[in-house]
């Protein structure tokens, strides 16, 4: 690797990294919150959420009525799960008024924010999906399974297919997020078997299989974020050592190569969950979260690319990551 990219405390932190386990090198150069921020945050507004929702049954302080399908903040302003109320429509039922607002709300804000921020930054589910996947890296468990990532895309048209035929709303039945809600909120354990196959098929099937393969929540949500403004850039691609590390965090890495490699750096996917893992990993500081409109070519690192694309070594993490990311593309 050219000295032009890597000084000598990125090479010690390339050394530490092999030695020490995955993103050694982010926590060598960032310290360990830098490389755990938004990690952190996002654990922060899941329990800060469900922590709100549960004020109500624990305390009797009831800012937030209802869970994650529906709810009421302060009792006045309503919030709903689009899907549910597309469930409702295709059942030949008209959701009520402040369905219909609650999950107009929702959209815009989701539109703006990113859809799939839902996936990351709310959803309970992905507390269970991140524990596996971890789990999964430590005990370096082979992939053994393949799933096509556009089969979401099929059970999201089999779910609102469902209520067409049968009139109900099939899919609340075992909907793993509001199970999650009535749980923690109410003691119900009837669908924690749901959870426990979710990580299990994660942990020892196929790797990432909820949230990367089959959520169709997760799949409406992408849609619906698909041109939000504000994404995860590859601004200093031209920096990029291919250590591989955003690739092991990564719940969707078929994202990463067209903004590492690809003449626009924006993260433009709508499968990307904008967690922020791979800002948190990256010891070169190469990516960070920024508006579509003013990531330009011009944004980009004028120092010459070419080492981002023919790296002198591999690391361990890239040959063992490196042959699925081609496969996820």
């Amino acid at each position: 690797m050219s000295n032009q990219f890597m000084s000598t405390k990125t090479v010690n932190s390339k050394a530490k990294s092999q030695m020490q386990g995955e993103h050694a090198a982010a926590i060598a150069e960032l310290g360990w919150f830098g490389a755990h921020k938004y990690l952190l945050l996002r654990r922060a507004v899941q329990l800060g959420l469900l922590g709100l929702f549960a004020l109500g049954p624990l305390l009797g302080v009831w800012l937030f009525k209802g869970n994650l399908s529906a709810s009421l903040l302060l009792d006045t302003i309503p919030f709903a799960d689009p899907l549910v109320s597309l469930q409702m429509l295709a059942s030949g039922h008209i959701p009520e008024l402040n369905l219909l607002i609650g999950a107009a709300l929702v959209i815009l804000f989701y539109a703006l924010a990113g859809g799939r921020v839902f996936c990351s930054w709310v959803c309970p589910v992905n507390l269970v999906t991140d524990t596996a996947s971890w789990l999964r890296r430590k005990l370096n468990l082979p992939r053994t399974s393949e799933l096509p990532r556009n089969l979401r895309y099929y059970l999201l048209a089999l779910v609102l297919l469902l209520p067409l035929l049968t009139g109900n709303l099939i899919w609340e039945w075992v909907n793993p997020v509001p199970l999650v809600y009535r749980a923690v909120l109410f003691g119900s354990l009837s669908g924690l078997w749901i959870l426990a196959a979710i990580f299990l098929l994660d942990l020892f099937i196929a790797e990432r299989a909820w949230c990367g393969h089959l959520c169709p929540t997760g799949a409406l949500f992408g849609l619906i974020g698909k041109w939000s403004p504000i994404k995860i850039v590859a601004s200093k691609a031209s920096v990029c050592d291919n250590c591989m590390d955003c690739f092991a965090v990564c719940p969707e890495r078929q994202v990463l190569k067209p903004a590492l490699k690809g003449p626009n750096p924006v993260i433009s996917n709508p499968d990307c969950t904008q967690c922020g893992r791979c800002i948190d990993v990256c010891a070169q500081r190469v990516f960070r979260y920024q508006t579509r409109f003013t990531a330009t070519q011009a944004q980009l690192s004028t120092s010459d690319s070419t080492d981002c694309q023919s790296p002198s070594t591999t690391s361990p993490i890239r040959q063992h990551i490196a042959p699925k990311a081609e496969k996820d593309q």
